[in-house]
């Protein structure tokens, strides 16, 4: 059984909610998955594969998803990764191009990963767990909001399996 490792960067928890339900897909299509705090992984050498995630804040994704890749460049650079990014808090096209971009910016670093794969989902928001540096008093005036589209994520956890090289997608039978 393949196994893969699907790792997230976050700072409030949207980001492992994420990765966890696309862990669960993959689990789904018959794979061994485990779900780790980018931070916290020390070694993905026996992993078939990688889906790595992160969240964006301030035109930046996630610190810990940049050291994760820095980190295990030896590893990764003969392993199959997947990408994904949490951005925006409003649905709208700019927002979510914007997001895009700011996503490929963090990857262009990163000259030696070629994703098999690329995904922008949309963001929660809750301006009552802000902690400094985001605590500022303009974002504790924000509504919160959550426009993650839990269809579309494990729509696209779905497709994982064969972009990875690891089986082909689920069917309905």
């Amino acid at each position: 059984m393949a196994s893969v490792l699907v790792a997230y960067a976050t700072t409030y928890g949207s980001t492992r909610e994420v990765a966890e339900a696309i862990a669960a897909t993959l689990g789904e299509h018959g794979l061994d998955v485990d779900v780790r705090a980018a931070g916290e992984v020390d070694d993905v050498s026996g992993y078939a594969a990688v889906v790595l995630g992160g969240a964006l804040y301030f035109f930046r994704w996630h610190k810990d998803a940049r050291r994760f890749l820095d980190r295990h460049r030896g590893a990764l650079v003969a392993t199959p990764v997947a990408v994904f990014a949490m951005g925006p808090f409003n649905d709208t096209g700019d927002e979510l191009d914007g997001a895009r971009k700011q996503l490929d910016r963090a990857l262009a670093r990163q000259r030696w990963l070629t994703p098999v794969s690329i995904a922008i989902f949309g963001g929660r928001f809750d301006p009552t767990v802000l902690r400094f540096p985001h605590s500022n008093p303009a974002m504790k005036k924000m509504p919160p909001s959550d426009i993650r589209d839990w269809t579309a994520i494990r729509t696209w956890a779905d497709t994982l399996p064969a972009a990875l090289g690891l089986a082909g997608p689920a069917t309905d039978g």
